[in-house]
């Protein structure tokens, strides 16, 4: 797992050495960086994935569209190089990129792996030194992360099946859910994520967490003959027959490939999520929290970017319920780059779910507005 992003002159970043745990939360103020650190993992990943004996960082792929050096260079102190680095338990590399400004990749011009530089390197598998990027159980998560945005797809009448041994993602957009789901409904669930009372497939298993946040939620999924297609049928109860996923709201289908690709992973696999309680009810905000605290304590790694204070709160719930140990949760608040206060102030949980700090926007709406109704604030 990852323990430690590293950031240097990447888009708002002059500097960011940022600790990440088996569950990160990123929270904080439109265009402050959250989605950032999300990019950087991406832009790896995109790379290691589609271009594994590059000597250049990708930064338009199928997952991430960056456009040029231009775009990605701090903008205030910046030039046209940039640094970006991951740390393990065991293991680190560090690469320091460079290219013109109007240049859509960057060369990689040297590399540190576990604080060895290699500068001007001459052959790279998944961005480290050939004779040293294998075995590597870290870029092995980057190469290997699921990444889904907040842009997924809504109800379709029909869903694309692809090739399972070339798509083992739900996809950016979650467009494969469905797919992997189809391709995959029979394979076994990971036993710490086993609901009890449920067959342990992968299909039944998803349609159990389904309805914790939809009760009564019931799911097919079937091939389409003669066509590469697979269609999702779902109901609200036992009574009614299954209806087109027009017919069911977005909520279901904006939780549907979350769910999908957190039972597809596999132990050491990192799953990156934008604002996983899009259309969702506050109550079924904070069982997303929850549900994600329940997936990263059973090893898969989960980092999230969410505006919402009810997922915040089912992560707290699970702490003090013990189903998570506080230190296996980072949270982190992001604010405009400005010489008065740091760029990121992380929060610590206690035992009891209990944080030792609130900064000033760090979900404090709610409290501003109620001293406001009551003639406190402004």
């Amino acid at each position: 797992m990852i323990s430690e992003i590293s950031l240097s002159q990447f888009k708002c970043f002059e500097n960011l050495n940022l600790p990440i745990k088996p569950l990160t939360l990123l929270s904080g103020t439109n265009a402050s960086g959250k989605s950032s650190v999300l990019q950087s993992l991406v832009l790896l990943h995109q790379t290691m994935h589609d271009h594994e004996w590059a000597m250049r960082l990708m930064l338009n792929g199928k997952e991430l569209k960056l456009g040029t050096v231009s775009d990605v260079v701090n903008k205030i102190s910046g030039r046209r190089s940039i640094e970006m680095g991951i740390t393990g338990e065991t293991e680190s590399y560090r690469w320091s990129l460079v290219g013109e400004r109007s240049d859509m990749s960057m060369a990689i011009n040297k590399v540190s792996v576990n604080g060895k530089q290699i500068s001007n390197p001459h052959k790279l598998h998944f961005l480290a030194p050939e004779e040293m990027a294998s075995p590597s159980t870290l870029l092995e998560s980057i190469r290997s992360l699921t990444y889904i945005t907040a842009e997924r797809v809504g109800p379709r009448d029909f869903y694309d099946l692809e090739d399972e041994h070339k798509i083992n993602t739900v996809g950016k957009s979650g467009e494969h859910a469905v797919g992997l789901l189809y391709n995959g409904r029979d394979n076994e669930v990971h036993s710490e994520l086993l609901i009890e009372g449920v067959p342990p497939t992968r299909l039944r298993q998803v349609e159990a967490y389904m309805q914790i946040f939809f009760p009564g939620c019931g799911l097919t999924v079937q091939k389409v003959s003669q066509v590469n297609a697979v269609t999702l049928g779902l109901r609200t109860s036992d009574e009614t027959d299954y209806h087109r996923p027009i017919h069911v709201g977005f909520g279901f289908t904006q939780v549907f490939p979350i769910i999908v690709a957190a039972l597809s992973a596999s132990k050491g696999n990192m799953l990156l999520i934008e604002n996983p309680e899009v259309h969702l009810h506050p109550a079924g905000q904070a069982l997303m929290g929850q549900f994600l605290a329940k997936v990263s304590k059973a090893g898969v790694q989960v980092i999230l970017e969410t505006h919402s204070d009810h997922v915040l709160n089912g992560i707290r719930r699970s702490v003090k319920s013990k189903n998570i140990e506080p230190d296996k949760v980072a949270i982190h608040f992001f604010r405009p780059r400005t010489e008065e206060v740091p760029q990121v102030h992380s929060p610590q949980l206690d035992e009891n779910g209990n944080l030792d700090a609130w900064p000033e926007g760090f979900f404090d709406q709610f409290d501003k507005d109620m001293d406001y109704f009551a003639g406190w604030g402004e």
